[in-house]
Order: structure tokens, then sequence, then C-alpha cells
């Protein structure tokens, strides 16, 4: 029975120079992503969850997705100690620029809208205006978040992919049954993984519903499927014999518990067609190898050969390893998995939640597991300057908590041996929560996004705490990084001024990103600067942990305006060492 390579014992040390953060001297402004979603009511001033995609045919196009909650009906509507999700009401947001992500557009199109349900009057969503993606409500679903984008070649009507006509954005995310009732479901289950594109990028900026695709669902789904935590890529190098064909990864969890089926297959699709036809295929966990779990999240990229990568979390043992799955022949068939490096899960778990916090009580929850960011230099949009080199990072706990580290590793071989893992100094008292990494498609910098608590875990809901967004750089000199330098730093917010809409605890949800060219870097992050706490939610948020807990508040009478006010903010970086 074949056994799945760890590769510990190749690991080496990055150079020193990793473990000393220099401050750059001039500091750039960040920006707001999300610019047209409201400072108040809540729940449409929260939006979390940020992706962004670079066009690497042209490099000043870029595009954002988040969790957008725009449309959502205020807390003020009915009984008002009560913030749902309103029924049928799409959350995928989307964001264009067209300046290299130094401004954004946030479209407004038409469909299933409660953006005008601001109360006192019980909600009645209606067709009207929304600030997510168009043509869910029409085909029967509903845009659910979790955003993946990426840019690739447009096919033509032979379908042949080529630079020259083109190019295609494609955006994944979760979706939803539109219909309440059995007999109305587009689909069979709970979740199901669904892809939109769009070749008209001026019009989809307009706010033209036509110029997005109609949804199409890529994931197979029985009565008691939970799609999760997708991501979508495109083989944007010309150099590859698989240019043009696009992947989706994804958790699929069969059982209605989310996060309580194991082992949780991971899935991956493929589209050869623009995404327009999808096969999928379960890449793991390999249970022959001893992996008993793939929890929820994945990466998939593919290097200048067509090569691709899928990454995940994997569990053996008890033990969590990074891992990796590789095909050779456009995801037809993988090998692995590979375990890179073992993993330790940051927080401790919250008991109202069941899920792990680092910040404190009623904190934002973390992963259940450190799914590793990944990024690999294919030399896109040609492959001709491609190192192909891979790097990965991620926040792991093996520490304890309040000493959490950035780490990060880097292959030059295809994955079969690594540098590190080493860890990466923060600013004094940062513990980062979620990361991302980015390197130049010629291979010569690597940029990381990262979110950061900047106090120590709270056993009360009173006390104020941190959240910050950095960018880091490090030149890469004969494959090795030369040590990461701080681009930028944002301004520091109170992530208890965020909220879930249960009101239960703080909500941040998942993951940052970065995208790269060969002259910069986008990165884009969850920010709380403008996030106003609540006390009368903190007292709510606290009683939980008693034996006699109080009903939520009044929100829009108790709660500051700005409560519950996260953003996505981000910042459009040059390469500090050209």
């Amino acid at each position: 029975m074949r056994r799945p390579r760890i590769v510990t014992a190749a690991l080496v040390s990055l150079a020193t120079a990793l473990l000393g953060t220099a401050v750059a001297a001039a500091v750039p402004s960040d920006v707001l992503v999300t610019n047209g979603s409201p400072v108040t009511p809540f729940s449409q001033n929260k939006q979390n969850e940020p992706a962004v995609a670079i066009d690497a045919h042209a490099p000043s196009v870029v595009a954002a997705g988040a969790n957008e909650e725009i449309d959502m009906e205020s807390c003020a509507a009915g009984a008002p100690n009560t913030c749902p999700f309103t029924a049928g009401v799409g959350v995928s947001g989307i964001y264009l620029s067209s300046t290299g992500g130094t401004s954004w557009t946030q479209p407004t199109y038409t469909g299933w809208s409660a953006r005008d349900c601001l109360g006192p009057a019980a909600c009645q969503p209606h067709v009207g205006p929304i600030g997510t993606l168009p043509r869910y409500y029409e085909a029967g679903l509903v845009s659910d978040g979790d955003p993946g984008l990426a840019f690739g070649p447009r096919p033509d009507a032979s379908g042949h992919f080529s630079w020259a006509n083109g190019s295609r954005l494609y955006y994944a995310n979760l979706t939803a049954n539109f219909g309440a009732t059995r007999q109305d479901q587009t689909f069979k289950g709970f979740e199901a993984i669904a892809v939109s594109h769009t070749d008209d990028l001026t019009g989809a900026t307009a706010g033209h519903n036509a110029a997005w695709s109609a949804p199409v669902l890529v994931s197979k789904q029985s009565s008691t499927t939970f799609s999760d935590k997708e991501q979508i890529w495109a083989d944007n190098a010309s150099s590859s014999p698989h240019f043009g064909t696009t992947y989706v990864c994804w958790a699929s969890f069969r059982s209605q518990e989310k996060g309580h089926a194991l082992p949780t297959p991971l899935i991956v699709a493929r589209s050869t067609d623009g995404g327009i036809t999808w096969t999928s295929k379960q890449v793991g966990p390999a249970t022959d190898n001893g992996i008993s779990g793939q929890p929820d999240g994945c990466t998939v990229r593919t290097d200048s050969h067509g090569t691709v990568y899928v990454f995940g979390v994997g569990v053996r043992g008890g033990t969590s390893y990074e891992m990796m799955y590789r095909s050779t022949d456009a995801g037809a068939h993988f090998t692995g998995p590979t375990l890179i490096t073992s993993v330790v899960p940051p927080g401790v778990i919250d008991p109202v939640q069941g899920r792990p916090v680092m910040d404190g009580l009623g904190g934002a929850r973390v992963d259940l597991a450190p799914a590793p960011g990944v990024d690999i230099a294919n030399g896109a949009p040609t492959g001709s300057d491609a190192t192909n080199q891979i790097v990965m990072t991620w926040s792991d706990g093996a520490n304890g908590l309040n000493h959490e580290r950035l780490m990060v590793a880097t292959s030059r071989n295809g994955g079969a041996s690594w540098t590190g893992p080493t860890a990466v100094s923060l600013t004094s008292g940062d513990r980062p929560v979620y990361s991302a990494p980015a390197i130049s498609p010629n291979g010569t910098d690597v940029y990381v996004v990262v979110n950061s608590f900047t106090t120590v875990y709270q056993d009360n809901t009173t006390a104020p705490r941190g959240l910050v967004g950095e960018v880091l750089h490090s030149d890469v000199v004969g494959g090795a990084l030369t040590g990461f330098t701080s681009m930028h730093r944002g301004t520091v917010g109170d992530p208890r001024g965020s909220s879930s809409n249960s009101l239960t605890d703080e909500f941040l949800g998942d993951y940052v990103y970065a995208a790269a060219t060969r002259t910069g870097v986008v990165g884009v992050w969850n920010d709380t600067r403008d996030a106003a706490d609540c006390p009368a939610v903190d007292a709510y948020r606290a009683s939980l942990y008693t034996s006699s807990p109080v009903s939520a508040p009044d929100v829009i009478g108790s709660c500051p305006a700005t409560f519950g006010n996260s953003d996505i903010r981000s910042a459009a970086l040059a390469d500090p060492t050209p």
C-alpha cells in the first residue's frame, strides 16, 4: 500500500534575514474596495472574506470579490434584536478596477433585493438594485459568498484559447436554492458551487446584468451535500499545453452539519470550454494513505508547463499537515498527497461557538485547521520567464496562544522538496490570523498580505481589541527569500465592532488575498477601522458564557450607527526594489 512521502527531513531553514522585518520609510495609503457599501445600518454595512485577481494580459485590470450584505434587510426591519440573512438575497460582491487596484468601482445590478427594508415593518424583498452578482435570482439560485476570482484567456468560436481573443473573468462562489420547497429546488443539497464569467468588463463595471453569464453549477450534489470553501484558477500561461483550462477545488461535506462529516472529500472540477461545462472528480482524502480527513479549504494553481497543484490540510494520526496533490494531465488524474509539513491550528475553542478564536471570548472564528495560501511563479501571460517557484504561507499555533507565527515555505522543484517552514517576524505584538502570498510571474518578488490581531487573547468582551492589515515584501535571489520588509501597515481597528448576523460573536470570515505582477502587488484584507464597538452587544456576548444569558439588544436603538461596519480595503504597491 503506497504511503505519501513526508517532506520534513528535507526541509531546511530559510535565510536568517527572514526573521527580521524592517519598516519601509514611506507609508503608502490603502483604499476602500467596498466603496459603494453603506457605513450603516447593520447588517448592510458588513463585508468580509475578500479575494482579488489581476489580468495577466492587461495588469491594470483587477477584480475583487467579498461577502457583501449591502442588499440585506436592516436589523430595524421586524424584530429589532434580530439581524437575519434575508431569504433569497445574494451576498457575492464584485468590485472592478481599471487602474491597477488604486481605485475601485462597485457596480449596481438588478436582482432580488431587500436594501430598502429599513424598518420598522417586516421586510418584503423584491426585484430591485443589488450590489452582488447578477442573474442568480433568474436562475432559481442565491449567490452565497466565499468568492474566488481568476482571469484567463477567452476562447474563440472554435473553442481555441488565445490572449488575442481577449480575457475572461471567472467568479466562483457558493450558491443556495432560491426556492424554499423541494419542488422549487434547482439542485439537491444545502450548498453548491457555481461559476459565472464575463468577457465584457466595461458592461460589468457599468452595471449591465447581461455582461455576465448565467451561473453554471459545478458541484455534483446529493440531498445531504454541503459544498464549501471553493477556489478557482485559470491556466493563464500560453506555454502550457492546457492553456485556458479552468479549475475549481472545494470541500464536499456529506452531511447536513457542515464540518462534522469526516473524511471530507476534496473535489477538483475542470472546464476546457471557458466555464460552460465542467467535469469533477474526488481527489482526497486518500484513506489508503492514512489521511483521515480533508478539512475545509484548498488552493489550486498551475505552473508554466500546465501542471496542476492542489493544496489543503490533511489529518493523519491526529496531526494536521499541509499537503499537496499534483496532476500533469489537466486534472484528469492526480498523484498524492505529499505531506509537506505538520501544522498546528491557532487559537482556542470558544465554548459558545464551538470554533477556535484568537482574540477573545465572543471573538472572530479562525480556521479549524490552518489552510495554506499558495502562489506559483508561472510566467503568465506567456510563461517564458517562469521559475515555477511555489510559495506557501499560513498562521501556525505551535508556540501556543498569544504566540502565533506567520510561516512561509517555498519549493523550486514542483513540490518534491521544500525550503522552510520559517517564521516571519511581524510588528511586535501582532498575531497573524490569515495570510495570502503572491509571487511575481517571473519569480523575483514575494509578497504576503496578513490580517493580524494586535492584542492578546481577552477573557472578557469589554477590553478593546485590535485588528490590522499589512503587506510584506521579500526579494528572491537564486530561489532564496532575502528577508521580508513591511510595505504597508493599515490602520488598527477594533474587531469587536464586527459581528455575525446572530450577534453572538465577531465575524471576519476566513481569508485574505493577494495577486502580483512583475512590478508590484494588490493585496486585500478585512478591516474594522470604521466599525464602532457596541457595549450592549458586548454585554449580550458576555452573558452567553454564564448560566443566565440575556436577550440580544435592539441593535439600531442601542448601538452606535457604525456598529458592524467591517470593510474590505486594498493596497496597490510597487515593487520597492525594482
